[in-house]
């Protein structure tokens, strides 16, 4: 407890907003056909249980994003949210079986300076993806993020994940990927040279699994230099 107001006096303290908070996404990762499937879109800190509220500041810098849903068979249909006290909400009902991947993307955020910090003049780019499974399948969740970093669940084993990590339609060898849980647990892995990492589930809880990558090109922004991109994906289960 103690280390976590500390934390949170860091974050109000340095910044407003921080580039150690990301984007993620919350849903039950089975559905079922003719049911709604609710999403929530949360901002923070998931593993210290620091959520922003849609009406601060902080969300209000990246709420800019798009939702879809993309079916078994390909098929993308874009979602609609609406603001709650600290998250947006959207939803979609399944029509057949198979593993729907409900995804998130926002590259308009406007560009920070963190020289003082010494991270630099940067524009961020947040993806997110959740996994939803109706029926009995083990098929693998879709992947889309051409520009930047995704999460492609191929589990066949409903104990053990089994993820690849992509960037720009490459697989994104020997790269950090980090695995949150609640009350500040997380763990530390690598990705082999085929952009594969595999890890347990050791309790029913919450996960987000998070990649960064750093995009050594500078660019403008709404008329803002900047020196490179920084790009963070979540991939959200629930067990």
């Amino acid at each position: 407890m103690k280390k976590t107001l500390l934390t949170y006096a860091f974050f109000l303290l340095a910044v407003n907003f921080s580039f150690a908070h990301f984007l993620w996404l919350e849903t039950n990762t089975n559905g079922a056909v003719g049911k709604e499937q609710e999403i929530k879109v949360r901002f923070g800190e998931f593993t210290y249980g620091m959520i922003e509220k849609t009406a601060g500041d902080a969300f209000a810098m990246v709420d800019n994003f798009k939702l879809w849903v993309v079916d078994s068979q390909g098929n993308k249909t874009k979602l609609d949210v609406s603001p709650k006290d600290n998250y947006y909400l959207a939803s979609f009902t399944p029509q057949v079986e198979g593993v729907y991947t409900v995804i998130l993307d926002n590259d308009k955020i406007d560009v920070i300076d963190y020289s003082k910090y010494d991270f630099g003049i940067f524009k961020t780019h947040y993806h997110a993806i959740a996994k939803v499974v109706v029926g009995k399948t083990d098929q693998a969740t879709a992947s889309d993020n051409t520009s930047g970093i995704s999460i492609k669940d191929v589990s066949k084993d409903d104990g053990r994940a089994k993820l690849q990590v992509m960037y720009k339609n490459e697989v994104l060898p020997k790269t950090e990927v980090v695995v949150f849980v609640a009350d500040q647990w997380s763990k530390k892995l690598e990705t082999d040279e085929n952009g594969m990492v595999e890890f347990d589930f050791p309790w029913s809880t919450e996960y987000v699994v998070e990649v960064t990558k750093k995009e050594e090109v500078p660019g403008t922004y709404k008329s803002v230099d900047y020196e490179f991109i920084w790009h963070c994906t979540t991939y959200y289960v629930k067990k």
